[in-house]
């Protein structure tokens, strides 16, 4: 087996994977998780490579090497292939030639020798595995023209034994190897007191692969384990100073920063040897930003350094664009309660006190205390996608073939909006596939107030349960967790990734409008693109929805095909509020198309203002706007386009050919505008394009 040398001082991210029910056996492979996804194809084709190699064909007497490691290479993949493994047996060398004969036998040539046995009460008397068998290959080295090359001089293919088949000859030593980046993780895992057995279940689940199809066994991990004792005690000395060194640097980082960026805030604790364990920052931007979106915030814990053991959280906000805000984040020395709680207690103090309405985690126990201890008036949610990432962990095992349908029961069963109908099929779902006892499912139970829509609805969560924006945070938290050699290469990558952005001119975009109602219209000039295009969309929608009056200004809404349940909306004429029972507006924001419907019944051409929260205006924009928006259907811009349009749609619509020639042309169009200078300029050294040549 090939053992390289460890390479602990990277400061490497990985994924958290000790499940949140507490059982020490039980970890969690994220589903969608690309690391891990790469690391399973590799291992896949580790175990496969006899059928993924190019075709290898039998060796015969006089075929030419360039080399004899070219040579050895070559039989090894001919004897993968054909069941055996092979050796390197006796070398001939001169003075002149050095090196001039190489022979490569059989693994089971020749015979044991019996060897003098041990001094000891009980010696083990192991059975070899060679039985004289006469495979080889033979390698003569000859010069020709001055170029040394090697040549086949004997080839047996004749064993006196049977040859494996391709799940057996993976086992053999010769091809059983632990990769770096495994060798990594097997001490990694020893360092943290896992048994043996137990770090070959874990790089199992961690891969995707079934038990046993590991590229090495179990005894391969006990040897690297042992071989590599003395070097891991050494190493951990190493990187018990690196931490404390690296830290105190991470310090001085923060103190420099302060006195560049006034807004610049920090927080540290010592242990009783003054070594610093956890520290915590924001800034100013990020605080400014709170200031503006700090009402939902989301506190992501997935990452954790391997180099030095410490947990990675930060505090994610999401601004009136939709894109998503760093306010702040934390290394942690470990995931107890009280170090959450010190966490949470940093924040709070970062943002002068002010709290958040909502904040989104992961399942974690520490967490839930921490918050329950220090935000008692903060709504806590766990995010749906942190949940669903670990069904497949939890429940394809066990469920075997009746997973897939368990996973889309499960979906329809976080998309209800009633309470009761919840509590009803999560019965029923759990009564048809049997996990009445299973662990997980008594710990979603326990957290259920937390993650199913239909608890959720009175809870603002300003569209962070999108799963647009969890691809963003994901995409943010990998470009600042690429491997740097130190914490404060570290703490300046984070601090680069917090600034994009927090100084870019949004741009902005034409918005037409798709309806002719004068709501639509007014609700563009008010909020921003983002918040407009969903509320486009619910104004859209609002119109293929009919209306029963009731009695007390309550009213009826269906679908006119009655695809979903129908909506009670109480509109109160006096102080002009509407309410529905879809909670929409509750839960992000942004009026629904039930409660449009019943206002624009009653004649509005205006959705009041208090339906447009602050936190999706224009006005709350961080950043300064590109250029305005063009809003009124009535301006010279809009007229000349929206006629313009109209004309190409009727002219091109006639034959297909029409169609591809002004598809192409506007493509081209549009490409050119793009590049154009985005102000004004009193020459323009490009002869302009004439659209009505198009």
């Amino acid at each position: 087996m090939e053992i390289t040398a460890a390479k602990p001082f990277n400061n490497i991210w990985i994924r958290r994977q000790q499940c949140p029910c507490g059982d020490w056996k039980c970890y969690i492979k994220a589903d969608g998780d690309e690391q891990g996804a790469n690391v399973s194809q590799t291992t896949k084709s580790e175990a496969t490579s006899s059928s993924s190699q190019d075709i290898v064909f039998t060796p015969y007497v006089g075929q030419i090497f360039k080399g004899d490691d070219e040579a050895f290479e070559y039989y090894s993949n001919f004897a993968r292939k054909n069941g055996f493994s092979v050796r390197k047996a006796r070398s001939t060398e001169s003075q002149n030639l050095g090196i001039y004969r190489r022979d490569f036998v059989c693994y089971r040539s020749g015979f044991n020798q019996p060897r003098k046995k041990a001094n000891v009460e009980h010696p083990r008397d192991r059975k070899s595995v060679r039985c004289g068998c006469d495979a080889k290959l033979y390698l003569t080295k000859e010069i020709a023209d001055g170029v040394a090359q090697w040549y086949v001089s004997q080839f047996s293919n004749i064993h006196n034994h049977e040859l494996l088949e391709d799940d057996q000859v993976r086992l053999l030593p010769a091809y059983r190897k632990i990769q770096e980046a495994d060798q990594e993780r097997i001490l990694l895992l020893s360092k943290a007191g896992f048994p043996v057995n137990r770090i070959v279940k874990v790089l199992e689940l961690e891969k995707g692969v079934q038990p046993g199809q590991l590229p090495f066994i179990e005894k391969d991990v006990r040897n690297f384990v042992r071989t590599c004792k003395k070097t891991v005690q050494e190493n951990d000395a190493l990187i018990t100073e690196k931490r404390e060194n690296d830290l105190l640097d991470l310090l001085e980082g923060c103190k420099a920063s302060e006195q560049k960026d006034e807004g610049f805030v920090y927080s540290f604790t010592t242990d009783e040897n003054g070594r610093v364990e956890n520290i915590a920052w924001s800034y100013g931007h990020s605080r400014q930003a709170y200031s503006f979106f700090g009402d939902v915030v989301t506190f992501d814990t997935t990452y954790r350094s391997i180099t030095y053991n410490m947990i990675f959280g930060v505090w994610f906000g999401i601004d009136n664009h939709g894109n998503v805000l760093f306010l702040g984040c934390v290394l942690l020395q470990d995931e107890t309660s009280q170090s959450f709680t010190w966490a949470l207690q940093s924040f709070v103090r970062f943002m002068r006190g002010r709290q958040p309405q909502t904040i989104v985690t992961d399942i974690d126990s520490g967490i839930r205390d921490a918050i329950a201890s220090e935000m008692p008036n903060t709504k806590h949610v766990i995010s749906i996608w942190q949940v669903l990432s670990k069904l497949s962990s939890w429940f394809s095992l066990p469920l075997g073939l009746q997973y897939p349908d368990f996973k889309s029961e499960f979906d329809v069963l976080c998309r209800l909006e009633n309470v009761e109908d919840f509590e009803h099929q999560w019965n029923q779902l759990v009564a048809r596939f049997g996990l009445g006892s299973d662990k997980h499912i008594a710990l979603l139970l326990s957290y259920r107030a937390s993650w199913p829509s239909s608890y959720m609805r009175n809870f603002f969560l300003a569209r962070t349960m999108m799963i647009e924006y969890w691809k963003l945070v994901e995409t943010y938290m990998k470009n600042i967790l690429s491997p740097q050699s130190s914490l404060l290469l570290f703490f300046e990558q984070v601090g680069s990734a917090s600034n994009v952005g927090s100084h870019k001119k949004e741009k902005q975009l034409y918005m037409p409008t798709k309806t002719c109602l004068p709501v639509e219209e007014h609700s563009r000039s008010i909020l921003t693109p983002y918040a407009f295009n969903i509320m486009q969309h619910e104004i859209m929608l609002s119109m293929q929805y009919a209306i029963t009056e009731m009695a007390n200004s309550s009213y009826l809404v269906r679908h006119y095909k009655k695809m979903e349940a129908e909506c009670l909306v109480i509109w109160i004429h006096e102080d002009e509020q509407v309410h529905c029972s879809c909670k929409e507006f509750e839960h992000s924001g942004i009026m629904c198309r039930h409660s449009i419907r019943v206002l624009v019944s009653k004649n509005y051409f205006q959705i009041p203002e208090k339906y447009f929260p602050l936190r999706w205006r224009l006005e709350s924009s961080l950043a300064p706007l590109d250029d305005s928006v063009i809003q009124s259907s009535e301006n010279e811009y809009s007229q000349v386009f929206h006629a313009l349009c109209g004309s190409l749609y009727s002219e091109s619509s006639i034959s297909k050919q029409r169609f591809d020639y002004v598809n192409r042309e506007l493509k081209q169009l549009l490409e050119h505008v793009q590049n154009m200078p985005s102000v004004d300029e009193v020459a323009v050294s490009s002869a302009p394009i004439n659209v009505g040549e198009l």
